[in-house]
C-alpha cells in the first residue's frame, strides 16, 4: 500500500502557532540568572521541535526578544524549532520591558501574520521592575487582536521578583506566574512553557477558554521547593 502523501499534498492547510519568548537581560539578571536563562532554553529547543514533530497539523514557528536598556529581536525571523540555533544572551542595563511588549504588538499586526493563525503564545522571563513606561507597552500589546487572544505566560525570575508586572502581562484569572527560585525551576518551567500549549493547540477544542485547561496544567509544573534560592 502506498504511504499517504504529506500534509502539503493532502489539502491540509496547516495553521501556524507563533510561540515569542520575551527575556529579562538588565543588569539584575548577571551571573548565574543569565547562565541559568541560557542554558534553560538550550535545554528547551529539543523538546519544542519533538512537539513539533508531534504535531505536524500546526506550522510552529519560534521568535525571540531581548529586552534591556534597549529591546531588540534576538530571533527576528519567525523559524522552525529545528532551525534554530540559540546564541548566548548577556545581561546588563536597564529593563525595557515596555518597549518589548510595542515591538510583539508590532509584530502582531494582521499584514505581517501570513496565512492562518491560532492564538499565539508569548512568554514572558523577567526578574525585576520595569524602567520605561510598561503601561503604554501594554496596552499597545492589547490593542492588537491577536496579542490579546494569545496565550500569556509569565515566568518570575527569584523571590524578589515583581509578581503584579507579570500578573498585569497574564491578565488572566486562573493563570498565575510561575515562579522560578533556581535553574533547575527555571528549566522545567521554561520546557512546559514551549509546549504545553503547543499541544493544547493541536488537541480537539474542549473549553471555551483554552487558558483554563493550560492553567490547571501548570499547577502539575510547579518543580518541588529547593535549598538553593536567588
Amino acid at each position: 500500500m502506498a504511504a499517504p502523501p504529506p500534509l502539503s499534498m493532502a489539502g491540509v492547510s496547516r495553521r501556524q502557532l507563533h510561540v515569542v519568548m520575551i527575556l529579562d537581560c538588565s543588569g539584575s539578571m548577571t551571573g548565574d540568572r543569565i547562565a541559568s536563562l541560557n542554558y534553560a532554553m538550550r535545554t528547551a529547543l529539543p523538546e519544542l521541535r519533538a512537539v513539533a514533530d508531534d504535531n505536524p497539523e500546526v506550522d510552529l514557528r519560534v521568535r525571540a526578544i531581548r529586552f534591556a536598556s534597549t529591546a531588540e529581536w534576538h530571533i527576528e525571523k519567525p523559524v522552525a524549532p529545528g532551525e534554530v540555533i540559540w546564541e548566548e544572551l548577556d545581561a546588563g542595563g536597564e529593563s525595557n520591558l515596555g518597549e518589548a511588549l510595542s515591538m510583539v504588538a508590532d509584530a502582531f499586526e494582521s499584514d505581517a501574520m501570513e496565512g492562518r493563525q491560532l492564538p499565539p503564545v508569548v512568554v514572558l522571563v523577567s526578574d525585576g521592575l520595569p524602567t520605561d513606561d510598561f503601561n503604554r507597552g501594554l496596552e499597545r500589546l492589547f490593542a492588537s487582536e491577536l496579542a490579546d487572544s494569545a496565550i500569556r505566560i509569565g515566568i518570575a525570575i527569584g523571590t524578589d521578583a515583581d509578581q503584579n508586572t507579570l500578573r498585569a502581562f497574564i491578565r488572566h484569572p486562573t493563570m498565575q506566574p510561575l515562579r522560578a527560585s533556581n535553574a533547575t525551576d527555571l528549566i522545567q518551567h521554561i520546557k512546559w512553557a514551549t509546549t504545553a500549549p503547543v499541544k493544547a493547540a493541536s488537541s480537539p477544542a474542549n473549553a471555551a477558554d483554552p487558558m483554563v485547561p493550560i492553567a490547571q496544567s501548570a499547577d502539575i509544573a510547579e518543580p518541588p521547593p529547593s535549598d538553593i534560592v536567588w
